[in-house]
């Protein structure tokens, strides 16, 4: 950490320093946002730290008044270690709740040694400990945004006990939970269950996130509106609905309505993957601006995102159904699945959403004659044997050690072929590098002034000044294409992002 930069940032109050850096004030004992009101302490006084969880493991509380946990959450940006970024997806997805160290670093391929080495070197605190401060700090927004009763804060943060709960919380700021809520007021009522806001780094694209969300709305499972975004979901088993809205700021606000709370990190963490709240607009746009190609488009879609998905199964299926026919059409085949095997909801507010399904999980579809529903009989045996895969391993979608072996992995499941997996990788397991080079739609947005499209082959090679943002390089060249042929009939190859 260089120091004067780091200070020039807070005495400046600059923004772009949000959740890239806090500052550490020895005299009080307190951690900051580079934007926070409060006073800028004298040099002799301050230290710096790349992420909340090394000040919290130097000793460090977080502030009350610019609430740490409440700035956006860079952790997958930050550095250059993709095996850090998608470790980091795994801790936010819940996986050393129950797990450790060793199997974490077991699924990435690395060793425990390196991989808390890595750990140290790009975010100075070790992994356990990243986990840990997620969770006070996910309590500590639950406390000031929410009316849930302590014990109630403590199961849907993850503490294993209220009694744990409260000792973290007397020991990290010296009093209890309880009194943090009265320092922070009255807290607006839900209309129901949990709702929180979400923040992310300025610009945010909401009018192309929400109209890429619109087109491949499943009837039924998915609501969408100009200003709204609402569907069924189900986690470990429990049944619920989220709905997101923008917020008044740089945030969006998301209403979650589960049975069992201690699903709660593992939707935020599903919300922040499908909205792409981690991305650093600023950095990504800033490499991609380098080619002259990228850069005007970059300039006219500043806050364009990568839209994530909900469920690594249903992306396949979407993608297997959207295979040589339109959007609208593979939509209508989905909402077709969803009505003749998903679950159905019996949620009074959810059925006025027009939300009554839950899409199929893989056991509901395991022997399932999905051809009759009117597709070709081998798409359907496609998606018939994916589900039986996946229901025999589950854990096929995570994030594997590298880009090349999980498009490896993804490639050998039935139906999947190298563009499909590369798409997945793109919005599943936010490989933010997967870049579906064969695509027709990206072919077309990089022809020369003679409408002459390069090959598959020339756009992989001129791809590789784009790294690592390449997912982001494709959705640009994918609005750019949509923007000058609106009106196109669509090829097979460029259909399949139907899903």
């Amino acid at each position: 950490m260089d120091f004067e930069a780091c200070r020039r940032a807070f005495l400046t109050r600059d923004a772009r320093f949000d959740g890239r850096v806090f500052g550490a004030v020895k005299t009080t004992g307190i951690y900051c946002r580079p934007i926070c009101p409060a006073r800028t302490p004298k040099a002799e006084n301050m230290s710096f730290y790349p992420s909340a969880a090394a000040a919290q493991a130097a000793g460090y509380r977080p502030c009350l008044r610019c609430r740490p946990e409440a700035s956006p959450d860079l952790g997958a940006w930050r550095g250059t270690s993709n095996t850090v970024s998608r470790a980091l997806a795994l801790i936010e997805a819940g996986a050393l709740d129950g797990g450790d160290v060793d199997g974490l670093a077991g699924r990435l391929g690395v060793g425990e040694r390196q991989l808390r080495r890595l750990f140290r070197q790009h975010l100075g605190a070790a992994p356990i400990t990243v986990a840990q401060t997620r969770r006070v700090l996910l309590a500590k927004q639950l406390i000031q945004e929410t009316r849930l009763p302590m014990a109630e804060v403590a199961l849907a943060a993850g503490f294993g006990s209220v009694r744990r709960f409260n000792e973290t919380f007397q020991d990290l700021f010296g009093r209890p939970p309880g009194a943090l809520r009265r320092l922070s007021g009255e807290t607006p009522a839900a209309a129901a269950g949990v709702t929180v806001r979400l923040p992310y780094k300025p610009p945010y694209d909401w009018d192309a996130m929400i109209g890429f969300l619109t087109a491949r709305a499943i009837p039924g499972v998915e609501s969408v509106s100009a200003k709204r975004y609402a569907r069924t979901l189900s986690v470990d088993g429990a049944i619920g609905v989220v709905v997101v809205r923008p917020g008044e700021g740089d945030f969006l606000v998301a209403e979650i309505r589960f049975p069992k709370l201690k699903a709660l990190p593992a939707v935020i963490a599903r919300i922040r993957r499908v909205f792409d709240l981690t991305a650093d607009p600023s950095l990504i746009g800033a490499h991609l601006s380098q080619d002259p190609r990228l850069a005007p488009l970059v300039a006219a879609r500043p806050g364009l995102r990568a839209p994530g998905a909900w469920d690594g199964f249903e992306m396949a299926v979407r993608a297997i159904l959207g295979q040589q026919i339109t959007v609208t059409a593979a939509v209508n085949l989905a909402a077709k699945l969803a009505a003749a095997y998903g679950e159905p909801v019996d949620d009074a507010a959810a059925a006025k959403l027009g939300l009554t399904r839950i899409f199929p999980t893989p056991q509901q579809l395991v022997g399932a004659d999905i051809a009759a529903l009117g597709m070709p009989r081998a798409r359907g045996a496609s998606i018939e044997a994916l589900a039986r895969t996946v229901a025999a391993d589950p854990s096929i979608f995570t994030p594997r050690a590298d880009l090349e072996s999980a498009i490896a992995a993804l490639s050998a499941l039935p139906g999947i072929g190298a563009w499909t997996a590369q798409y997945i990788a793109l919005r599943e397991l936010r490989e933010p590098d997967a870049f579906p080079h064969a695509d027709i739609g990206l072919l077309r947005a990089m022809a020369d002034a003679d409408g002459a499209r390069p090959s598959p082959e020339a756009l992989l090679q001129t791809s590789q000044r784009w790294r690592p943002w390449r997912a982001y390089a494709a959705q640009h060249l994918w609005a750019a294409d949509a923007a000058a042929t609106p009106d196109i009939k669509r090829t097979k190859a460029h259909d399949r992002r139907a899903a």
